[in-house]
């Protein structure tokens, strides 16, 4: 059914339409704020597949090219494979309306969200979240509880609404909140060592809008939504098993090492399996009663005997040990382990060159990038075998995770002028391998002798909630990251947060679970970072050996051209002789990347020499190029003649030129004694001589 709804937020009206287009979908949703405007559609398959126990949900967001008057890059001229923005997009829609669907609910379902016209003046990140909500709720999907989200700015002091991506470097923190009208379901931050009180303020700001919109979007479920069977046998099929199987469940959950623990989980499963295993109707459902009974017996337990299933307790960190320079030929490495998940780290510098050109909606040409993080998960971190593919939404997100706490701490291009790309390979995983990305690509950087701000750490909080017991759990391993209800992420320096990324599987979180988990989280960051500064407490003194070498040097812009030479001659040639990379600069900055010291300096050498300009007072050997009767003609350096005339050849009266008896290309001392205002050089040879003998 179409419907129309306007709210004001923050100042600027945003309109939502359902059923205006795309209308056989099975629920649409039109969205106007300013002169963003995107669709939403939201469908799903008619039946879920026969024994499936989780939801098959797709999110996809496209930034088309159009929308912001553009032309895509490229041979084919048309968008192509989802960029890395687009798929961080996805991500954002998806976790917040995930947990929202009801428990039974597997239908094959889809939500794509268009972008039609783009206004860079305010944030439209937003707008996916509430589009996705509201093309939901409109459809027959059960899907009932209204979403919204909100980006809040804080700049000097001030916090502002959906600020436009084009100012979002002015402010020190950005968070982005989803909620319910009652609840948070997910958060997203990034900023300059905030603290957790304003980061609490933010978040207050946050849930009054997300509450004035969800409130709006109730106007709009639709009331024949499908209805939600659970299966008798289902139920039948877990009451028989949770009989049986409860007491030797927990024995094993609560076995100390995550391989032991696996190894005894699945002995279990085998034996429950074993006599219906070639039936292809109940085989499924009794997986998905073990599954649902492990996660039962894991959680009453931990609530109950107040204990973890690895003996620690709630707020202790696994044992930390630190490796570094473990790679002689990288440029900077570390092992970071924390329990059972191992990150190496390592880094490589390069030079201008090797940025990462990103071709973006927003702004005019191409985005040099110059730090670059990439997040790798191989099978055998989980001792799994699987085909190495490239990077999966996972692996993108975690690795945009970290690379946004830490570039926060990086040196600007003028103290460090290097491009500096961070790779994280887990060796091991149970639990938290982003925040171990965050703590050992720290140390990589510090091996490497980045001359970072501020060491960063980062810690995974978890939760577990029944009624009203809750425990929140510091440094979470893969149990209960699995079975519990929130993966809330927290990096940060001794001074503050500089990242945020939370996931629930619940309804919301109230503010004493916020507060709780902020403490804490506090608490542990500070504890890591203690470690890894024992470990290295200050950035390397020196590049590795086998790192580039790489100089700046500022030139006149009008000898820019006599840098570069005709069609680009004379540059080519410096390249070519030396092996390095140049790079110029409208200013005059001109930086040069060089396999060692030595020839780095040949090189600025050289391109002194090419760029010099006279300078009065200074005395050259240069070569003669031009004799005539009122003096001669000498070059003091490559593209710069000067006239020394008769009078200033020397002390003694000089009659006829010739009597000299100077020759083309004889080499001659003289001192530059002034420059005119069409910048020719007056020499004198006499005024060198004086100068020599004095």
């Amino acid at each position: 059914m179409k419907k129309k709804i306007e709210i004001e937020v923050g100042g600027t009206l945003l309109t939502i339409e359902t059923d205006r287009w795309a209308k056989q979908s099975n629920g649409s949703a039109v969205l106007t704020c300013k002169d963003n405007v995107l669709l939403v559609t939201a469908n799903m398959k008619e039946e879920s597949k026969e024994g499936q126990d989780f939801l098959p949900l797709m999110v996809d967001f496209r930034e088309n090219n159009y929308a912001a008057g553009k032309i895509p890059g490229g041979f084919f001229k048309r968008e192509g494979k989802p960029s890395e923005r687009e798929i961080l997009l996805s991500r954002l829609i998806d976790r917040p309306i995930r947990p929202l669907f009801p428990d039974g609910y597997y239908n094959e379902t889809q939500v794509i969200a268009m972008l039609l016209s783009a206004d860079f003046s305010m944030d439209y990140d937003s707008l996916g979240i509430i589009g996705a909500s509201a093309a939901l709720l409109a459809s027959t999907i059960p899907f009932t509880t209204p979403v919204a989200a909100v980006k809040i700015g804080r700049r000097d002091g001030q916090f502002l609404i959906n600020p436009g991506a084009g100012t979002l470097n002015e402010f020190d923190m950005i968070v982005q909140v989803a909620g319910t009208e009652q609840n948070i379901v997910m958060l997203e931050a990034e900023g300059s060592e905030f603290s957790e009180e304003s980061f609490k303020e933010a978040l207050i700001i946050a849930g009054e809008w997300i509450t004035k919109i969800c409130q709006a979007q109730k106007e709009l479920i639709n009331p024949d939504k499908i209805p939600v069977t659970i299966n008798p046998e289902a139920g039948e099929i877990f009451e028989n098993m949770r009989t049986n199987y409860s007491d030797r469940l927990k024995e094993a959950i609560f076995s100390p090492g995550k391989l032991d623990r696996q190894a005894k989980v699945k002995a279990i499963s085998d034996e429950i399996m074993e006599p219906i295993k070639e039936d292809e109707k109940k085989a499924p459902m009794y997986q998905s009663a073990f599954h649902k009974l492990e996660y039962e017996v894991f959680r009453k337990t931990l609530i109950a005997d107040k204990k973890r299933n690895d003996g620690r307790a709630f707020d202790e960190i696994r044992q930390i040990t630190i490796e570094l320079g473990v790679l002689p030929r990288v440029h900077g490495s570390a092992v970071f382990t924390r329990g059972e998940t191992q990150a190496l780290a390592t880094i490589t510098l390069g030079s201008e060159d090797d940025a990462q050109r990103m071709d973006n909606l927003l702004g005019n040409g191409e985005e040099l990038k110059k730090f670059m993080l990439h997040y790798n998960f191989p099978p055998f971190s989980v001792g799994e075998v699987s085909f190495l593919k490239g990077a999966g939404r996972r692996e993108i997100g975690h690795g945009h995770l970290a690379e946004k706490s830490l570039k926060q701490v990086l040196p600007n291009e003028d103290e460090f002028p290097y491009t500096v790309r961070l790779v994280s390979d887990i060796l091991e995983s149970n639990g938290s391998s982003s925040m171990a990305t965050v703590c050992g690509g720290t140390l990589a950087l510090l091996n490497a002798g980045v001359p970072i701000k501020a060491p960063i750490s980062g810690i995974a909080m978890g939760l577990v909630k029944e009624g009203d017991d809750f425990v929140v759990l510091t440094d979470i391993a893969g149990y209960e990251d699995h079975f519990g209800d929130m993966d809330f992420k927290i990096t940060g320096t001794d001074k503050g947060i500089t990242a945020v990324q939370l996931d629930i599987k619940i309804d919301g979180l109230s503010d004493e679970i916020i507060d709780t988990t902020l403490r804490d989280a506090k608490k542990a960051r500070l504890f890591i970072l203690e470690k890894m500064k024992a470990a290295i407490p200050e950035p390397a003194r020196t590049l590795s050996e086998y790192a580039p070498v790489i100089d700046t040097v500022m030139i006149s812009t009008d000898k820019i051209r006599d840098l570069i030479g005709p069609s680009g001659k004379t540059i080519k040639g410096l390249v070519a002789e030396f092996n390095v990379k140049i790079n110029t600069d409208d200013d005059g900055k001109v930086t040069i990347s060089a396999p060692n010291k030595a020839i780095s300096e040949a090189v600025v050498k050289r391109i002194n020499e090419i760029t010099q300009s006279a300078e009065i007072g200074k005395i050259y050997k240069g070569k003669i190029t031009r004799i005539e009767d009122y003096g001669i003609f000498v070059e003091i350096f490559k593209g710069a003649v000067g006239l020394i005339h008769i009078s200033e050849m020397s002390n003694r009266r000089v009659g006829n030129i010739k009597d000299l008896k100077l020759s083309i290309g004889q080499e001659v001392k003289s001192k530059v004694i002034g420059i005119d205002k069409d910048n020719r050089i007056k020499l004198s040879k006499r005024a060198a001589e004086y100068e020599d003998n004095d």
